[in-house]
Formats: C-alpha cells, structure tokens, sequence
C-alpha cells in the first residue's frame, strides 16, 4: 500500500520544478536574445526581458540569413537538416529491423558470431571511422550529396540490438501458426512482426531523427558547397566571425528556429514515444 505524505510529495514536486526549471532556463535565454538587436550585447550581459526586434530577426534569418559568415538563408539548411534527419532514421531502423529479423528468424552458419560483429561496432562510431569513410566516400563521388550525408551513418549495431532482443520475446506459436496458414518469410514479417514493433519504431524514430538532425562533424566534412549545409553547420558559422562581434541576436533566431523540428516531432509521437520504451512485453 502507497501512504500519502503531503510533505513528500511537495519536496517530489519542488525538485521536478527545479529540473525543469534548469532545462527551460537556458531556451527562455535564447528566445529572449533573439529578440534583441546587436548592440544590446555589446555590454557582455544578456537581457532577460523581450526585445522589439522578433519579427526582424526572423525575417532576417529567414530571408538572407548572415551573408558575411558564410550561413545562407536557414530554410535551406534546415531543409538539408530534415532530409539527413529522415533518412538517416528511416535507413538505420530499416537495415537493423532486417538484421534482426535475419539473425533471430533464420539458421545460417555463425549467425550469433554476426550478430556480436554488428554488436562489436558500437566501439567504432563515426567519429572513430571517420578517415577511411571520408576515403570512400570519396572515392565514390558521394561529397556533397545527401547520400554521403546519410549512407555512413545508417548501420545502427544499437537498433539491430533492440529489435533482436524483441524478437526473441514473440511467441514461437505465431511463427507457427503463419507457417500452418501458409505464410512465408516475408509475409510473416510484413503482417505479424512489423505490426508488433511499431511502438518500437516510433521510439526509435524519435531517438534517431534527432541524432541525425544534430550531426555536426561528419556533414562538416563531406559538404563544401553552400547548397548542402546543415543547420548546425550553419549556426557555427553565424558564430565563427572573423574580425567582428557575432551577431548573437541572429545567432540565437537561428538556434530557436533549428530546435523547432525536433521539438515538434517529439510532441506528435511522444505517446508511442513513451509506450515503446513502458511497455512490458518490450
């Protein structure tokens, strides 16, 4: 049995409100520079009050964006930013999903030996790998291309981890009874298994969309042309000024609008979101 302690429950609630509160500080900080006009930072202090300059800010960044430092317009990079974002969340959760379906659901020789080579990858990221997949890309002539940005990074030993470890919790009867009704291979996973992981894939989405969304390194390499930018690129550029003050109400404009998608794909999923990660059967 539960006791009710008011006094508990009011400290629960202050601490929730602090964190909170930590969080949301340093957004609020940001909306409220990006309010502002350049001078008013000249001083070293940000103001905590709204400024008059909001739609002039945005506009800006929507329309020209900071010419001088090399950022194009923001729309265009965070159209970049969308597309990398998707595919690099539709192409781990794809390839992974098929991974694990192949290592749970097939027997072939030293099928656990290429499940903890995928697995063994997780020590090797990007970052890690970064000159040779550089060399190949390359060598393919994928630079500046959406397929440099999003091929190298959509192998996901993590995924293919997840997905494996839920597999193993389906009942063997369904695979029987599709195999009675005659459904082969694909069909039971295209009507039975992908049906059952949709919480899964929902949470992963969301994980993966804004992993992909706040890739820095690896788009800075591979992109020199302007058309191809990042947003996050794109704001270390605005910040990066030679020989003058970034302009951080513009900075800041800019950080608002990049954090809009990701925030926005959160809040349309965050029920699947949370049911994929809940749920016991999972």
């Amino acid at each position: 049995m539960v006791e009710n302690r008011p006094f508990l429950n009011l400290v629960a609630h202050l601490i929730l409100i602090l964190g909170v509160a930590i969080v949301v500080f340093p957004v609020y900080v940001a909306l409220i520079a990006s309010t502002h006009g350049p001078n008013d930072f000249l001083s070293g202090v940000v103001p905590l009050t709204p400024g008059p300059y909001l739609v002039q800010n945005y506009s800006t960044m929507l329309s020209t964006g900071m010419t001088n430092a090399g950022a194009p317009p923001i729309g265009p990079m965070m159209l970049n930013s969308l597309i990398m974002a998707i595919g690099v969340a539709v192409g781990k959760i794809a390839i992974s999903i098929l991974s694990a379906f192949a290592i749970v659901y097939f027997r072939f020789p030293f099928r656990t030996l290429a499940f903890w080579l995928i697995f063994i990858t997780l020590m090797l990221p990007v970052e890690v790998r970064i000159v040779p997949t550089f060399k190949v890309v390359s060598d393919l002539g994928l630079l500046n291309n959406y397929g440099g940005l999003i091929i190298p990074l959509i192998a996901s030993a993590t995924a293919t981890f997840l997905f494996r470890q839920f597999f193993l919790t389906v009942p063997e009867e369904l695979m029987e009874a599709a195999r009675v009704d005659g459904a082969g291979p694909i069909k039971f996973f295209r009507d039975i298994l992908l049906p059952l992981s949709m919480t899964n894939i929902a949470a992963l989405f969301i994980i993966l969309f804004v992993l992909g969304w706040n890739q820095y390194l690896w788009p800075l390499i591979v992109t020199t042309d302007q058309s191809h930018y990042t947003v996050v690129m794109g704001i270390q550029r605005m910040k990066a000024v030679a020989d003058a003050e970034p302009r951080w109400n513009l900075v800041m404009a800019a950080v608002i609008l990049a954090a809009l998608p990701p925030v926005l794909v959160i809040v349309a999923m965050q029920r699947l979101f949370v049911k994929g990660l809940v749920e016991t059967e999972k």
